[in-house]
């Protein structure tokens, strides 16, 4: 049970599958400005996206990083609880009369109790962050971008299980694309004999390639639910929260590093240079990117949208930095369009909008025999008080 934040009264709180009827329903009656607003959202996400493992790479020096991983993720989160406060004081400022305050002590501590399901995207994203960076050890920034494609057929699943979310056979023939279309890259890895943590190459880079598939799956998956099971609850409240969380997991990272490596690591700002003050702008910008994504539009979309980066990403760095596209690259990037193409075709929507209707025509039967069963309720005691009636009139025909 959730209270509502107008009327204080006691709500149901929404479970998976109401969510995966309400993105059905939404889902069927797109209007045009959301359309639009979706193409901004994977414009922005494309650019966004694309520069992040260049920029990855840029910050690298002698083939390693000069500075703490964990200190670009914490000034990141950082820089975003500065951008959810300084919306909220926006919006404090343009409120309406009887408007009550987003910034107020009880809105606050409400929105902090809805929301506490948040810290658990916010943990997984703090360490799928700093595999971002591992990653770029293993792997040049297209092959990065690449692998992490492999997390739509993985959300996809997810996404099925956790929220009840529907997809049509061409659809799931889609994702089985993708994974096709990933698989003809070729990975390609450090020198042979080069370890890490003790462990072969080969074997780093896979297990690395696994937990930087799943963890960001499960942080996007719960993301999601978090945000649409609050929908009441301010965008930016929800960021607040968020952000607030990751940048408390990334502080508690760097005590944790201090107490390994010495105070020396506490100073975050060690080793930066002015390629990691675009990676942390670029990072804050994608984070609140993606919340957007995550409550207004789909993570199935998101994670799209960052598959067409993989264009920009290869094609960049071939230029900057001289790294081949093989024709592996180009086919399996072909294969990854076409994949995206058949997902969000008209075809593969064809079964949603049955579902939809199905769905409206469940409620439609729910809400006749809700109303069914007060005519029954109101009959039923309508009758009960006509036999109260003759009752009581017996008992005053009865002689005394």
């Amino acid at each position: 049970m959730i209270e509502c934040s107008v009327c204080h009264s006691k709500i149901a709180s929404p479970t998976s599958k109401t969510i995966s009827r309400a993105y059905d329903r939404h889902r069927s009656h797109l209007s045009s400005k959301t359309r639009f607003l979706n193409v901004l959202l994977v414009g922005g996400d494309c650019v966004l996206v694309g520069f992040q493992p260049i920029l990855v790479y840029m910050s690298k020096v002698d083939g390693g990083f000069k500075f703490s991983p964990i200190s670009v993720n914490f000034l990141t989160e950082v820089a975003k609880v500065i951008f959810a406060i300084t919306m909220l004081l926006f919006q404090a400022r343009h409120k309406k009369v009887c408007e009550k305050s987003l910034l107020s002590i009880s809105s606050l501590v409400q929105a902090a109790r809805n929301n506490v399901l948040l810290a658990v995207p916010a943990l997984l994203y703090a360490i799928n962050n700093y595999l971002k960076f591992i990653m770029q050890l293993y792997f040049n920034p297209a092959t990065v971008k690449m692998l992490s494609n492999l997390k739509v057929l993985v959300i996809a699943i997810l996404l099925k299980m956790i929220m009840k979310r529907r997809f049509s056979i061409i659809q799931w023939e889609a994702l089985a694309l993708l994974l096709i279309g990933i698989s003809i890259n070729q990975l390609r890895s450090l020198p042979e004999g080069t370890t890490s943590f003790g462990l072969p190459v080969a074997t780093g880079a896979y297990l690395y390639t696994l937990i930087f598939v799943t963890v960001p799956s499960l942080a996007s998956v719960f993301n999601e639910y978090a945000l649409k099971s609050q929908f009441e609850t301010s965008i930016y409240h929800q960021n607040l929260f968020l952000y607030g969380y990751g940048a408390i997991f990334n502080f508690l990272a760097i005590l944790g590093t201090a107490i390994f490596k010495g105070p020396n690591s506490l100073d975050i700002l060690q080793g930066h240079s002015k390629a990691t003050v675009l990676l942390i702008c670029n990072n804050a910008a994608q984070g609140i990117l993606s919340s957007f994504f995550f409550k207004y539009a789909d993570t199935i979309l998101k994670k799209y949208s960052s598959t067409i980066a993989t264009i920009f990403t290869g094609i960049a760095s071939a230029v900057l930095f001289g790294h081949t596209l093989t024709i592996n690259f180009v086919l399996g990037l072909s294969v990854v369009i076409i994949s995206m193409h058949q997902f969000f075709s008209a075809l593969s929507e064809v079964k949603d909008e049955k579902q939809s209707g199905s769905l409206e025509m469940m409620d439609s039967q729910d809400s006749k025999r809700s109303k069914d069963r007060s005519i029954l309720n109101m009959t039923t005691g309508a009758n009960e008080d006509a036999s109260h009636r003759v009752h009581e009139d017996e008992k005053r025909l009865l002689p005394v």
